[in-house]
């Protein structure tokens, strides 16, 4: 039995809503394209600061970028003043966003202190402000992703999601955290249901979901129409498919084995090499091969090893040996 069905948002039709949550650092390009071709019902690219955006700098050139593979793309902005952010937004419709997700639900600091990300739920004639020129400066569907509130004095999101709703907000996606919270302790999927309750729009349950099993149990305590995986995809870009499939009634998905757990890993680092150039791509590449190696015997001493080591063809051939006894094993 399908546990999913699909959304709409405006235009754009989610047939499996199971949406890859933007991470600055990790949602890149070279990652998206890795767990589209997996399967995911929604990309959403790492966060892109709206003055950035006007001015066009190369980072944001680079978060811009997408495939036509991950088609439709969502393009996530933050920011803290009406005016750029729709500007911000219009740009990025123009670059091919399918939908404008804005952000009110970062907490780290250097976000917050410059009244951005979830620093907005706690002004909100502020964030209504800032929504309303987002939605009145594009076309496509816009979007907006959030916590539960600034601390746990002020859970707020109801209240938010009912603002935006009115303002022409086509889904929203709750954190079930505080920003103050952080990343610890447990996300609350209970409370997510006050925010279904408040607004007629799509609702996505957000925050430790990382298994079919935690999907289930956030879709059952918040009643929400989809979920939305970030950390659980670290190291695993094939979770949103496993998820997707046994949500939509086809069935539970072996986690891949190792021999293609190691040719998910190497495309994946040519890549990141392709978009970033050596340094910062074998930079950038040092988490996830963390990731993905995580779990495997011997797993600790490589990635020490690994991190040290600044010459992309010596990584590709250390993660050769070290997939080495699998590769061996499967071949035989």
């Amino acid at each position: 039995m399908s546990e999913l069905a699909p959304i709409q948002v405006g235009p754009v039709r989610i047939d499996a809503p199971v949406l890859l949550a933007p991470m600055t650092g990790v949602t890149d390009l070279p990652f998206r394209r890795v767990v589209r071709r997996f399967g995911s019902g929604l990309n959403v690219t790492e966060m892109i600061a709206s003055q950035a955006a006007i001015r066009e700098t190369r980072q944001s050139l680079q978060k811009w970028a997408w495939d036509p593979i991950e088609e439709p793309v969502s393009m996530q902005l933050v920011g803290c003043t009406p005016y750029e952010m729709g500007e911000a937004a219009k740009l990025s419709a123009d670059r091919g966003a399918a939908i404008i997700d804005i952000n009110m639900g970062c907490p780290v600091r250097k976000v917050t202190n410059g009244d951005a990300g979830s620093a907005l739920m706690r002004d909100l004639p502020n964030a209504g402000a800032l929504v309303a020129a987002v939605v009145k400066a594009v076309d496509v569907p816009v979007t907006l992703k959030m916590r539960m509130g600034w601390d746990h004095d002020s859970l707020n999101a109801p209240e938010l999601a009912r603002i935006a709703q009115d303002l022409g907000v086509q889904m929203v996606t709750v954190h079930g955290r505080t920003r103050n919270q952080m990343y610890k302790g447990s996300a609350d999927w209970g409370f997510i249901r006050r925010v279904k309750d408040a607004v007629t729009i799509p609702v996505i349950a957000n925050g430790d979901i990382c298994t079919v099993e935690d999907a289930r149990e956030a879709l059952r305590q918040s009643g929400a129409d989809g979920i939305m995986i970030g950390r659980g995809a670290y190291g695993r870009p094939w979770v949103l498919r496993r998820v997707m499939d046994a949500l939509t009634g086809k069935g539970e998905r072996e986690e891949p084995s190792l021999e293609e757990q190691y040719d998910v890993i190497t495309a994946h680092y040519i890549d990141t090499l392709s978009h970033y150039g050596n340094e910062v791509g074998v930079n950038m590449m040092r988490k996830h091969i963390g990731w993905y190696t995580k779990g495997i015997h011997g797993s600790a001493e490589f990635r020490n090893k690994v991190n040290q080591q600044a010459d992309p063809r010596v990584v590709l051939d250390m993660l050769s040996e070290f997939y080495g006894p699998w590769l061996s094993r499967a071949a035989a």
